[in-house]
């Protein structure tokens, strides 16, 4: 079976609808439900029920989900073990947040490193989107992320939380502050801001990088919230400043993959995490 059909058929199950799914995969609307059709003939089956309210998987295509998630896989494992360095047995993939990226996973791959050196690892920086589609195509093993959705055959775990700051690189500048640069650190922060800073009208200055709201607060100076492990060091050696009587926030991180992978070097690699989670 051509596994770009069942690449398909997942983007249609994880998104709901075919319109999305050609969105992700970069086709057209009629090039997904041609690949759907050629699928359901191949099969025999309807996988898939057609309404105004998207497309929902037939009883027959939930048993199917599992296989076509087997099916990429295989694919996607037979690629990584041809490529596999001399001496390496296993491969995992992670994809993660850049903001996990600073002082956490840095510390899990030094962790995999004594704990597997026999296992290759290949490391990413995504946005939650193409961690998750990875994830759903079997390309990507665990992913780290603030807001995961939830999908059929994975597993969402929070791993630790996160305390957000309203720091500034000048303790005098005022608050409303104009050059205050909103990070796009999902919904639920966006409801707690709003919530709590009445005052602030919409954002003239938005990133989704926190790491670049820091670079662009201390280059040029403003505001902004950011995890307190982003800027620990800088709030240290006196370089930013919390606002006064600012509320500090709450964000998860989280942790997915896959619930039916038997992969003992995945299950090693999700302690780790774990395990260095618990120190935060």
């Amino acid at each position: 079976m051509d596994t770009e059909l069942a690449r398909t058929f997942l983007m249609v199950a994880a998104n709901g609808n075919f319109v999305a799914a050609a969105s992700r995969l970069h086709v057209t609307q009629s090039t997904v439900s041609a690949r759907i059709h050629t699928l359901e003939t191949t099969l025999g089956v309807r996988l898939f029920q057609r309404g105004r309210n998207g497309a929902e998987l037939t009883p027959a295509g939930k048993r199917f989900l599992r296989h076509a998630k087997h099916l990429v896989r295989t694919v996607e494992q037979a690629r990584h073990d041809v490529g596999l360095p001399e001496g390496f047995h296993d491969v995992l993939t992670l994809s993660g947040r850049i903001a996990v990226w600073e002082g956490f996973l840095p510390h899990w791959v030094a962790w995999m490193r004594g704990a597997a050196p026999d296992v290759s690892l290949r490391l990413e920086i995504g946005f939650e989107p193409d961690i998750m589609q990875g994830l759903i195509e079997g390309t990507v093993d665990i992913g780290v992320m603030y807001t995961p959705t939830s999908r059929p055959g994975l597993v969402v775990e929070p791993l630790f939380d996160e305390t957000l700051l309203l720091v500034t690189n000048d303790p005098q500048r005022p608050w409303p502050d104009p050059d205050y640069i909103h990070i796009d650190w999902g919904t639920e922060f966006h409801a707690l801001f709003s919530d709590h800073h009445p005052e602030m009208g919409a954002p003239t200055l938005v990133a989704n990088i926190g790491w670049l709201g820091v670079q662009q607060v201390l280059t040029y100076g403003g505001s902004g919230y950011f995890p307190l492990r982003l800027v620990r060091h800088y709030l240290e050696a006196g370089q930013l400043w919390r606002v006064p009587q600012s509320p500090q926030f709450k964000l998860t991180a989280y942790m997915v993959f896959p619930r039916d992978s038997d992969s003992a070097t995945l299950k090693n690699a999700l302690e780790g995490l774990r395990t260095l989670a618990r120190e935060e």
